[in-house]
């Protein structure tokens, strides 16, 4: 009958997680001085139990070298990437610098016909989005001086009819007599500020609530 796959997992009991590990480690030891032998490679194997016990293994007992042998290469790895980043950048820069001669029009004879089609269709596509954003700004600004037409019509619609509402009351100043004024005067419920309005060759006397601003 065919095993099921035995799903790998932490082993929660701590006697038989101690048994299991013992029992691997001998195995991986034992499968590591076979390879080192039968395949002549130098090998080195480290294994820190939960414990912090340290088990180590190493073809003909040459752990330091191994070590360091690893680590000079991890460094000139390192090295290789660092390299070949900056032979990146500097590839990037590059070929930015010449995506904007292009751009501009120089330096156009080292490019082939489909390199030159490809960069008209580049520039084609680049001229659609700044014609799109300056329609977008564009109307953005009409809409922006329609709302400020707008509050000044309302502005001069109120002042126009302030103004009518001062000459209905300039003339019917002029069409009363001193009388009728005092009377309109003594009327009201508020004690007025009098002034007077020199109109042709008299003076008429009215309160501010009948006279308009500024005379």
């Amino acid at each position: 009958m065919r095993k099921g796959k035995v799903q790998l997992k932490r082993i929660e009991n701590k006697i038989n997680r101690q048994v299991t590990f013992s029992k691997r480690r001998s195995g991986l030891l034992k499968k590591a001085h076979e390879i080192s032998i039968l395949c002549d490679v130098e090998l080195a194997l480290i294994i820190f139990s939960s414990r912090g016990k340290l088990y180590e293994f190493s073809s003909e007992n040459c752990m330091d070298r191994i070590l360091e042998r690893y680590e000079k290469y991890r460094l000139a790895e390192r090295a290789v990437l660092v390299n070949e980043s900056r032979t990146q950048e500097n590839f990037l820069h590059e070929y930015g610098y010449l995506q904007n001669n292009h751009l501009l029009g120089k330096k156009l004879d080292t490019l082939s016909l489909k390199e030159l089609q490809q960069l008209e269709q580049q520039l084609e596509t680049s001229l659609k989005q700044i014609r799109s954003q300056m329609n977008h700004q564009l109307l953005d600004s009409i809409a922006e001086l329609q709302t400020k037409e707008n509050s000044l019509l309302e502005q001069k619609t109120l002042l126009k009819e302030k103004i009518i509402e001062s000459e209905n009351i300039l003339k019917e100043l002029q069409q009363m007599t001193p009388n009728e004024q005092s009377q309109a005067l003594a009327s009201s419920s508020t004690p007025p500020t009098v002034s007077y309005i020199n109109i042709g060759t008299f003076y008429l006397e009215c309160n501010s609530q009948k006279c308009p601003s500024g005379v």
